[in-house]
């Protein structure tokens, strides 16, 4: 059996080892256009400001090494430019001498990727992008003889993100422009307010809801005139999938403007598979076609992919979208829909904001650690979360992950026995926190207010109450607001509008407190979900 697969990186060449483990006699071979076989494009950012020094890091393997070890065949600078069906051959180009070749196949394995979405901004073609290490390459060297040391990035997702830290690493100044009103569209706004914050305080400086105009030899004009410096400028606005060999073998194109495949990555042809950045995927939680560029997936399916040719009965299951991001120290992740996800698809659903500690907080060291969960009203099936913080972000966003994964609860998370000693849990979880105020929630215990519901919860008249200290209501408050502490509340009945009050504290659990004691006194009464600390990163990120 002869495979050949289009694209060396993750899911094509998980595909090659694993197709080759299941069978010595297949005869495989990968044509990869870059110079460059099985690189990991994740580190190509750090690479660039040599937070990973040596280059050789980045490149897992080498045609050689693959041949020595599992005779596949890798051929580099190896583009293919035509997909025969009817033939069953590819037409390549070897992009070093120019010479073009035809070569069959049994079995044909798309894994073409995705590439940097092309901006309509005159001026476009000075930006740089990174897809490969010859681009990270290319930004070293730019970043070299530049005679104006400053950077623009257009765009605030990810990897325009993990730019700029680096770019700050190596002390260049650094504009991110984006044209939606938060950074990192796949979250909701207050849980990734704190990144934003975290990044301008090391001198990211962040312009939202703007876009650029037209980029000059040293600079990018934005729509409104304003004029940023930039000796060196990011294309980082997404990526689109690199689906044109697809489109143009008459292949069938999904909704998303991804390769569709079916649960066995199989496309329109019975004999061409595909996986990884150029294929759209199975949402779990809203059963529509998604895009989800993220490599743990494109490794997953490429050894499906294998799998499949090697004969066994196996299919791909529906995707959630697990990721997560790191700068300076702080890290947001997310899996699942978010909030605006959620209203998008028209999917029910309660919110719950959480603000523990990522360990004991009797030991040193401890940080806030902040989740947010989605689930759904009636039968508590968790729909996503989010966090944030400077530790621990990754083990909770690991354990809904894998909980959404088993069919668990929101009240599931409450009985989660997690590992525990004080450096590195609680003996109540962050994770358990979370099933314990979701429980609450879908039970009725808590009737809870989301901080966006705040100003119409005031606007039809609704008394709101701070439940916290003075001290802490004469630092910081939600203005307009009556301070009584809970501890004095059983004492002062008589100044609550028991008809329609809203009470807070700093993250909701003296507002569950207050809740019960007033819900005791007959009051019609909600707790704002995740206390003053969710209401002020939200209203934050709303004035950005």
């Amino acid at each position: 059996m002869k495979v050949v697969i289009i694209g060396g990186v993750a899911s094509g060449m998980s595909t090659a080892a694993r197709l080759r483990r299941l069978d010595e006699t297949a005869e495989i071979t990968v044509y990869e256009m870059s110079e460059h076989v099985s690189y990991a494009n994740c580190g190509l950012p750090y690479f660039v400001s040599d937070v990973i020094s040596r280059r050789d890091n980045l490149l897992l393997q080498t045609p050689e090494a693959l041949w020595n070890r599992f005779r596949i065949k890798a051929k580099v600078q190896h583009m293919v430019t035509a997909i025969n069906r009817a033939e069953q051959t590819v037409d390549v180009k070897n992009l070093a001498t120019g010479e073009t070749i035809t070569d069959s196949y049994d079995k044909l394995v798309i894994a073409t990727g995705a590439r940097p979405r092309k901006l309509d901004v005159p001026g476009i073609e000075r930006a740089l992008w990174l897809r490969n290490v010859t681009d990270a390459d290319a930004v070293k060297e730019a970043l070299k003889n530049s005679k104006h040391k400053s950077v623009a990035i257009l765009g605030a997702g990810f990897v325009g993100i993990e730019i700029a830290e680096n770019m700050r690493h190596m002390d260049i100044p650094v504009t991110i422009i984006q044209r939606g009103n938060s950074i990192l569209s796949q979250f909701d706004p207050e849980m990734v307010q704190p990144l934003q914050a975290k990044l301008e305080k090391h001198g990211v400086k962040i312009l939202l809801n703007t876009e650029a105009d037209h980029i000059t030899k040293d600079k990018v004009v934005l729509k409104d005139g304003t004029h940023i410096d930039a000796g060196v400028v990011f294309t980082a606005a997404g990526v689109d999938p690199d689906n044109a060999l697809a489109k143009a073998a008459g292949l069938k194109i999904g909704t998303t403007g991804g390769l569709w495949v079916d649960e066995q990555q199989r496309t329109s042809d019975e004999n061409i598979f595909a996986a990884g950045d150029a294929v759209e995927k199975n949402g779990v939680l809203t059963g529509e076609q998604t895009l989800i560029p993220l490599a743990n997936l494109a490794n997953r399916h490429g050894r499906l992919i294998a799998d499949v040719i090697a004969g066994r009965d196996v299919k791909a299951h529906a995707s959630v979208g697990t990721a997560i991001l790191g700068a300076f120290g702080f890290a947001v992740g997310i899996t699942g829909l978010s909030e605006r996800a959620a209203v998008k698809a028209g999917i029910k659903h309660h919110i719950i904001h959480v603000h523990p500690n990522n360990h004991a907080g009797y030991y040193p060291g401890s940080k806030r650690l902040s989740m947010k969960v989605l689930f759904d009203p009636e039968t508590g099936k968790i729909l996503g979360a989010q966090a944030n913080g400077e530790d621990g972000v990754d083990k909770r966003i690991d354990v809904i992950a894998t909980s959404m994964h088993g069919n668990l609860t929101i009240e599931d998370l409450m009985d989660l026995e997690l590992a525990y000693a004080p450096q590195f849990g609680s003996a109540k979880d962050a994770i358990n926190i979370a099933g314990y105020v979701g429980n609450n929630v879908l039970n009725g215990t808590t009737p809870t207010l989301q901080w966006h519901e705040l100003e119409t919860a005031k606007a039809n008249g609704a008394q709101i109450i701070d439940v916290r200290s003075g001290g802490e209501h004469g630092f910081a408050n939600i203005p307009g607001t009556l301070n009584i502490p809970v501890e004095e509340l059983r004492d002062r009945l008589s100044e609550v509008q028991l008809e329609n009050v809203v009470v807070y504290c700093q993250v909701g659990q003296r507002g569950h407190i207050a809740t019960q004691i007033l819900k005791a006194n007959g009051a019609n009464v909600k707790n704002l979900d995740g206390g003053y600390l969710t209401w002020a990163a939200g209203e934050a990120a709303l004035k950005k």
